[in-house]
């Protein structure tokens, strides 16, 4: 692009940018890339998505905003990476014609807010059970986001597949009228998927995170094996990493987290290096009958009290 997009930090401001695409973009969808900022290559995949699905006369919306709702109260909110410039300047070179940045005062008016959006069972599993919480303000910021913008279609990444199936779950369940588009993990030459929060890593750290795409890898090549078989492979390599604190690790069914039975599911894994905590997950196909594998820590996490205690 020649110029780079409108700046829209208001809702105000954000409801007369979005009047004028209407008026000025043609028949094309408006497709909503909804971040917190820090734009990796990641983001990058979305962005060229979301304009591919948006075509030559459809729009693309960046919405940037660090949400206080998914964060708990010993995590890292106010040391979460805020780099607007440097986003601006990406959403400009794919293509984005507005880009939403409002403040927590903007986007919350009346404080915290008392009504939120209720993630049901599957949004207390994995990363509701350690991050309580965190998907009532990921659904409720995300709802928000899809009201005030208005997209017919929203890109989310898979490498939050937990995320993404709960957000599917939402569109589904409150009849919203958008498309969510699933975009591949990406991942850095070394095989870490991206993440905002890579940045948090030294170079021994960053050594130290490989351990987590290492043991997917090794539990997707075992899942002619079955469940049983991609979890002790996955296990075994992440026992390998002394320097790995693991929270969980599980085989589950893509689109509501419970136990996986034949055919398509996931391996997801959770684990912190330092004070750094990554995510990932790597798509399994098993063949035959599965052993459940359940989401407290009993069942999904590295095993024995000596993780356990670990992981805490």
């Amino acid at each position: 692009m020649s110029e780079g997009p409108g700046l829209a930090t208001t809702r105000d401001g954000l409801a007369a940018a979005r009047a004028a695409l209407d008026q000025g973009a043609g028949p094309g969808p408006v497709v909503l890339v909804p971040t917190m900022g820090a734009l990796h290559g990641g983001h990058q995949r979305l962005l060229r998505a979301a304009r591919t699905l948006a075509g030559p006369r459809g729009s693309v919306i960046v919405s940037i905003f660090v949400n206080p709702l998914q964060f708990g109260p010993n995590e890292d909110l106010d040391r979460y990476p805020r780099t607007l410039d440097e986003d601006l300047a990406m959403a400009a070179r794919e293509g984005a014609r507005l880009v939403f940045a409002p403040t927590a005062a903007e986007m919350y008016p009346g404080g915290q807010p008392e009504v939120t959006v209720d993630p049901g069972p599957a949004g207390r599993l994995f990363e509701g059970e350690f991050r309580p919480g965190f998907f009532d303000g990921v659904l409720t910021v995300v709802l928000k986001l899809l009201h005030l913008t208005r997209p017919a279609v929203a890109v989310f990444g898979q490498k939050d597949a937990q995320q993404l199936a709960l957000v599917r779950r939402m569109v589904t369940d409150l009849n919203l009228d958008v498309v969510i588009e699933p975009v591949p993990t990406a991942r850095d030459a070394d095989g870490l998927a991206t993440s905002s929060r890579n940045r948090y890593l030294s170079a021994a750290d960053r050594a130290v995170a490989l351990a987590l795409p290492r043991a997917l890898r090794a539990g997707q090549a075992s899942a002619a094996g079955g469940a049983d078989a991609v979890l002790a492979a996955a296990r075994g390599a992440l026992r390998a990493e002394s320097g790995l604190a693991v929270d969980y690790v599980a085989v589950v069914e893509p689109g509501t987290f419970g136990p996986a039975g034949p055919g398509p599911a996931l391996l997801v894994a959770a684990a912190r290096v330092g004070g750094t905590r990554l995510i990932d997950n790597m798509p399994v196909v098993l063949p035959g009958a599965v052993h459940p594998t359940g989401p407290t820590a009993g069942d999904t996490a590295i095993g024995g009290a000596a993780d356990d205690a670990a992981r805490h």
